[in-house]
């Protein structure tokens, strides 16, 4: 279950112009562009109604976009669903796993109606031990596993999945350190292996420590998209207080000039 260890010309993901405006009126997204190629990790940072978890929603086909394009290897998100979908494995914040089932048997499910048909249980045991999940916990069903060990298992399922493409939603929210510095690891590994990952994030810590490139969003725009060799040796945090105070002042300031 490995890829090739290098990258292409061709993203894997990409967001063309992308725009999302709801029922109610609100714009999540707002003409959002950007590229993620095998072998890369791109970082979504932003605070609550940013656009980062419309952006997944959209790549995932939960929802269609207003306007603009989210491609899968070149395959439109909103015009072959299901093709897109072979191609990308997603892990949430609250990973959707089923809690009667051991997590050998969620491999095994999930497995099965992702077609994959071939692995057994060292498949399945590989991919857990990989994960830090220990073997003591393989058989055990998945209520009584923490929201860490739940993570691994989701990610485990991205792995057994084998897709190119990986899509995480706040994936280290909640870890304890340790936790966390474990999944930072496995990342990494995974991006060797040729995977394009697009991770959404509070955590501006781990972005700092993971990201190939790092984008700021807010309010449905990008308002800072950076290679992270570009902001080598700046403070994170200090630049995303900075891109998002100059954002906000200028939307802010027709309204106190009146005009």
């Amino acid at each position: 279950m490995k890829m090739e260890n290098e990258t292409t010309d061709r993203p894997m993901l990409e967001a063309v112009n992308l725009s999302k405006r709801y029922d109610d009126g609100v714009l999540a997204l707002d003409g959002v562009s950007f590229e993620v190629k095998p072998g890369e990790i791109f970082v979504m940072l932003g605070g609550n109604g940013a656009g980062k978890t419309t952006a997944l929603n959209i790549f995932l086909n939960f929802i269609d976009p207003t306007e603009g394009e989210a491609k899968i290897n070149g395959i439109m998100t909103h015009f072959d669903p299901l093709k897109a979908k072979e191609l990308v494995a997603f892990v949430s914040e609250n990973v959707m796993l089923y809690e009667n089932f051991t997590a050998m048997q969620n491999l095994d499910f999930f497995a099965s109606i992702g077609g994959k048909n071939v692995y057994g249980d060292k498949d399945y045991r590989d991919a857990l031990l990989r994960v830090g999940l220990l073997e003591e916990s393989h058989h055990k069903k998945l209520k009584n596993f923490s929201k860490g060990m739940r993570q691994k298992c989701g990610l485990a399922i991205a792995i057994v999945k084998d897709a190119p493409a990986i899509l995480l939603d706040e994936p280290t929210s909640g870890l304890d350190p340790q936790a966390g510095h474990e999944f930072i690891k496995l990342l990494d590994s995974l991006r060797g292996e040729g995977r394009a990952i697009l991770m959404s994030t509070h955590d501006i810590f781990r972005a700092r420590e993971i990201a190939d490139t790092i984008a700021i969003l807010n309010r449905g725009k990008i308002i800072m998209q950076k290679k992270a060799s570009e902001i080598a040796g700046r403070d994170l945090e200090d630049l995303y207080l900075q891109y998002m105070a100059g954002h906000n002042s200028e939307v802010e300031s027709p309204a106190i000039g009146g005009v």
